[in-house]
């Protein structure tokens, strides 16, 4: 049948129920307001069905009869059903028999299913909606009867109110269909084709978002937890700077990724502050971002060593001057903002910001060396010596003894 005859829907629900209460009990039943139903019809007593209000389904109101199409309109129409006796008198005990045989008859088929002896207009109507149509009995307080029945006649009249639903209008239109992904429809017959027939990658997130990196300083071989949204994507990396770190673990809140030192080395990366992103590939080869955010990479000091050491005896104080190398990872290079500080008594006593490579061929930034120039030697003893690379300064210190 066509979807089309749904729009006679609502008419066709008062015509069913007036069908049905006619054929359990016997008497006339008509479909107007209470007050045009009160002259007599002969001498026989009769129902009345008023539709006096309608809603849309709540439940339903995004369901469509197929995936991607646009849902119907699902209507919940609420009736109202008056008895009357052979003199059109609502109010008596002859009205009232009859309005509960009404009320037996309509819980008797409170699932209105259609039946082959019903006429064609109403099976046109109806027979597309997928759900059956329910009767379930409302309350009808006094204050309902008294709005329903104002009017020219203005009297209150007993009566009993109920509910069909879901009634279903779908559109006219015709649906509108595409072909299937992954068949070669130029061939005959079609062939089925798979990926090889996907061409446009259709992606359901906007990307990753990231919101924190825990902890926001870390050095080579930290494991690192960055939260955020959608990160539990496949073919996820972190981007620090210019280095690509793999992912080890992750979900959709947060991921964990670890500066290794084979990819965070001297070669690729120098300590300080980088923008870190979460990058997905796409398959077109493209690159799909996250915001950015800001980590501190920090250099890491693992030995001082004295290379020379010399120490001038007082007037005024004893005094030390020398060569000094340290040694670990990301100790920066000749274009990096590199500074080793001398600490002692809660100062620093003297800095130092040029550095430069040991002899030999070390990995990069793993070996430098400072001087102490005579002419700015200091007093002898021990000192904390602090390394600070682009901002970022190392975690531990460690000793140097500039004594005799």
């Amino acid at each position: 049948m066509a979807l089309a005859d749904s729009g006679k829907a609502i008419g066709a629900v008062s015509s069913l129920i007036v069908e049905r209460l006619a054929s359990v009990t016997g008497l006339h039943v008509q479909v107007s307001r209470p007050d045009a139903a009160t002259s007599p019809m002969g001498s026989n007593p009769r129902l009345n069905v008023f539709l006096y209000e309608t809603q849309f389904d709540p439940g339903l109101k995004n369901e469509p009869l197929d995936d991607g199409q646009p849902p119907p309109l699902w209507i919940v129409a609420r009736y109202m059903l008056t008895a009357y006796d052979s003199d059109g008198e609502s109010d008596t005990a002859k009205a009232h028999e009859v309005l509960g045989e009404a009320c037996r008859a309509l819980q008797e088929n409170s699932f209105l299913q259609l039946r082959p002896t019903d006429p064609a207009g109403i099976i046109k109507a109806l027979i597309d909606n997928p759900h059956d149509l329910k009767i379930t009995f409302v309350d009808a307080a006094a204050d309902l009867l008294s709005k329903v029945m104002q009017g020219t006649d203005e009297r209150y009249r007993l009566s009993i109110a109920f509910e069909v639903r879901p009634v279903m209008i779908a559109l006219g239109t015709p649906p509108s269909y595409s072909l299937l992904v992954g068949i070669d429809y130029t061939q005959a017959p079609p062939n089925v084709i798979g990926l090889a027939g996907v061409h446009n990658a259709v992606i359901p997130s906007l990307g990753s978002s990231i919101s924190e990196i825990v902890p926001a300083s870390f050095e080579v071989g930290d494991t690192i937890t960055i939260n955020g949204t959608d990160l539990d994507m496949s073919g996820l990396s972190v981007r620090l700077g210019s280095v690509d770190l793999p992912v080890t673990a992750q979900s959709p809140g947060w991921l964990k990724c670890v500066i290794r030192p084979d990819l965070v080395n001297g070669s690729t990366i120098s300590a300080g502050t980088h923008p870190m992103t979460v990058v997905r590939t796409l398959p077109s080869g493209r690159e799909q971002r996250s915001n950015v955010l800001l980590g501190e990479l920090v250099p890491r000091l693992a030995a001082v060593n004295i290379i020379s050491k010399t120490i001038n005896p007082p007037p005024p104080i004893e005094t030390a001057e020398g060569t000094i190398e340290v040694s670990g990872l990301l100790l920066g290079t000749a274009n990096d903002e590199t500074y080793v500080a001398l600490y002692r008594d809660g100062h620093t006593v003297r800095m130092y910001d040029t550095l430069a490579d040991s002899p030999g061929p070390p990995p990069p930034q793993t070996a430098r060396r400072f001087t102490i120039p005579h002419a700015g030697a200091v007093p002898s003893g021990s000192y904390l010596v602090l390394v600070r690379v682009n901002g970022a300064q190392a975690r531990n210190s460690l000793t140097v003894d500039l004594v005799t």
